[in-house]
């Protein structure tokens, strides 16, 4: 048993030993560039781990619970996944050797290859190597050597040269390569000396004039066996083109005499010659420019013939125009107007149309001829005071003939019918309608209202729009129409009177987006006054039109189309059933109508109506008794 003095001794030493054994420990965990064993690089860049504490030691020496030796656990794999650095650049083995490539590389530089047998780039580059087997730049030297001489042999033998480019392979067969390495451009050299003097015929026949004839024996000829024999050959290519921009001139000759048929067959030709060539195409493009420019040039000519009211012209130059350019833009819309124009028989657009009674005096009322066209019906979501029931907003093609009443029917006109046919209204059966109430300042029933009196229920003066007329009044009043004139007399449909409405405009409202700028139609508007001097509580700003009520029929000027009160003085009826939207609804200018339907589209603002209901899309539903003192109608017919 060890005595008190080696106790003391042991526990001294050992006390010392695991002090000793921490401090290697944390040296070697966290500086191992300290000593020369090196757990792992740590890759640059990465934080070191200091923030954890030293693993617990045992004073007495004994071993720790953890010792971690090498890089953080969370670091493991790092080191290994990056890339390896660069090798360093190869030094050479004596001053010979680099006084060697110095020299070669100048050489490579300045172009000297193979030339002169003392100073090039070659020789120099085989000389190094000759001194140091595996020098890795006299290598890449030499490859370097080699590409440009592949290169310039190419050139060469593009242009020609092939002395030039022989002499060149023959330097470059003095590398070191495979046996069969430079067979394919060895081949290349010995097809230019086979096709040298067809080269040189040809050329002597383009001097000559012979391009193309005679036949058999022309440079074009030429060229071609030569294409045979070396499809690849560019001065062949180059011959070809030369040919070709004679022919092509030809061609551009006949496009600037319009004769079209001529330059197909030109350029048709010279599409023999090289097909797919630049200068092809972009005579070909500048052709189409022309043809493009001519055809619509004789296209606006037969759009001016039209609207001058000769179709047949318009017909010829129109077909002339498509014989230009077949594919030209616009001939099918303008098809679809001179069939239009071929619908209105004699007749033009904006002409005034009055059809006489054919057995009786008078005559129906005045009628203007729509033109035909296209518009966006409804209104998009985004437009203020925007309705479901005006969308989706959707193109509409108006594209048949029609013509629309100048104005709304008159008091006098409906009276004649009245007289003639012995009708009887709906007003006058169900003995109502509805008027307005200056007490009140509301629409509301009016015993014993019939078609003859105004909006107040009292008699009408025979210029004023007849109101308090159904949906089937005025189908009646059309049937009788029709049997008169001999003519087939209609309400208008929804698209046609928001077309005729529109007249072009994409606004809100027929002529903007806000207030009207001057007096244009009978709105409502901040200045009115009724007779007992009441105000509208929606109206357009600072507006004032002097009435409170229908207004006499043209009292307010004409819209673009020279139609009268299409938005403004009284409501109208139109062809069509009542559709929630216009999904599924039709894209021309038909009515949209579902047999036995009991309620009907009304259109445009009336002398009422607040701002929002005077937008160019707005529509509503009223069943087909409906009769007030703010709705009429006005007439259109088939062409």
């Amino acid at each position: 048993m060890a005595g008190p003095e080696k106790v003391r001794k042991q526990t001294t030493w050992g006390g010392a030993a695991g002090i000793a054994l921490l401090g290697f420990a944390l040296v070697y965990r966290f500086f191992p560039e300290v000593i020369h064993v090196s757990p792992g690089e740590r890759p640059a860049g990465l934080p070191v781990r200091t923030s954890a504490p030293p693993p617990p030691i045992n004073v007495r020496g004994a071993a720790p619970a953890v010792v971690e030796f090498g890089p953080p656990r969370e670091l493991a794999g790092v080191a290994e996944a990056l890339p390896e650095a660069p090798p360093e650049p190869e030094v050479p083995a004596s001053e010979k050797i680099a006084g060697l490539l110095k020299q070669a590389d100048e050489a490579l530089a300045r172009g000297q290859l193979f030339e002169p047998a003392e100073g090039s780039a070659l020789l120099l580059y085989r000389e190094a190597l000759d001194e140091d087997k595996g020098n890795r730049r006299a290598r890449s030297g030499l490859a370097a050597v080699q590409d440009q001489l592949l290169g310039d042999i190419g050139a060469r033998l593009d242009g020609g040269d092939t002395d030039e480019a022989e002499r060149m392979l023959a330097a470059l067969e003095k590398l070191p390569h495979e046996a069969n390495r430079f067979a394919e451009l060895r081949a290349r050299v010995k097809l230019a000396r086979q096709v040298e003097p067809l080269l040189a015929q040809a050329a002597e026949l383009l001097r000559e004039g012979k391009g193309l004839e005679p036949p058999g024996n022309s440079a074009l000829d030429v060229y071609r066996r030569v294409r045979e024999l070396d499809p690849a050959n560019v001065l062949a290519q180059q011959g070809l083109e030369q040919i070709q921009r004679g022919v092509l001139e030809r061609a551009l000759a006949a496009v600037a005499r319009d004769d079209f048929l001529a330059a197909d067959a030109i350029l048709a030709q010279a599409a023999t010659i090289a097909p797919g060539s630049q200068q092809l195409l972009d005579t070909r493009t500048r052709t189409e420019g022309v043809r493009r420019q001519r055809a619509e040039t004789v296209l606006a000519q037969a759009q001016s013939a039209l609207d001058s009211g000769n179709a047949d012209l318009a017909e010829r130059l129109a077909a002339q125009a498509q014989g230009i350019s077949a594919d030209l833009p616009g001939v099918d819309e303008f098809q679809d107007r001179l069939r239009n124009a071929r619908l209105y028989a004699s007749l033009r657009p904006g002409q005034l149309v009055s059809d006489p009674f054919l057995d009786r005096a008078g005559s129906a009322p005045a009628l203007l001829v729509v033109p035909t066209g296209r518009f966006l019906m409804g209104s998009p979501d985004a437009e203020e005071g925007h309705r479901s029931s005006e969308g989706p907003q959707r193109e509409v093609v108006i594209d048949s003939g029609f013509a629309l009443g100048r104005s709304e029917v008159t008091v006098a006109e409906f009276r004649e019918f009245i007289r003639a046919s012995g009708y009887r209204t709906t007003a006058e059966i169900e003995g109502t309608s509805s008027v307005y109430d200056e007490n009140s300042g509301r629409m509301g029933d009016g015993r014993g209202v019939t078609w003859q009196d105004d909006y107040r229920g009292r008699r009408a003066a025979d210029d004023l729009p007849v109101v308090h007329v159904s949906w089937d009044d005025a189908s009646a009043y059309l049937a009788w129409l029709g049997e008169r004139s001999g003519k087939r007399y209609r309400l208008p449909s929804e698209a046609e009177f928001e077309y005729a409405l529109r007249a072009g405009s994409v606004t809100r409202f027929p002529w903007g987006d806000g207030d009207p700028p001057r007096v244009l139609g009978n709105y409502t508007g901040t200045g009115d006054r009724s007779p007992a001097h009441r105000t509208w509580r929606k109206a357009f700003a600072r507006y004032s039109d002097d009435h409170w009520g229908p207004a006499p029929v043209r009292t307010f000027p004409a819209n673009p189309l020279g139609f009268f009160d299409l938005d403004g003085n009284v409501s109208e009826w139109v062809q069509d059933c009542w559709h929630d939207n216009y999904i599924r609804a039709p894209r021309d200018s038909r009515a949209w109508v579902n047999a036995g339907c009991e309620r009907h589209v009304v259109r445009g603002g009336s002398w009422g109506s607040d701002p929002d209901q005077v937008r160019s899309a707005f529509r509503l539903s009223a069943l087909s008794t409906t009769r007030s003192g703010r709705v009429g109608f006005r007439v259109a017919r088939d062409l």
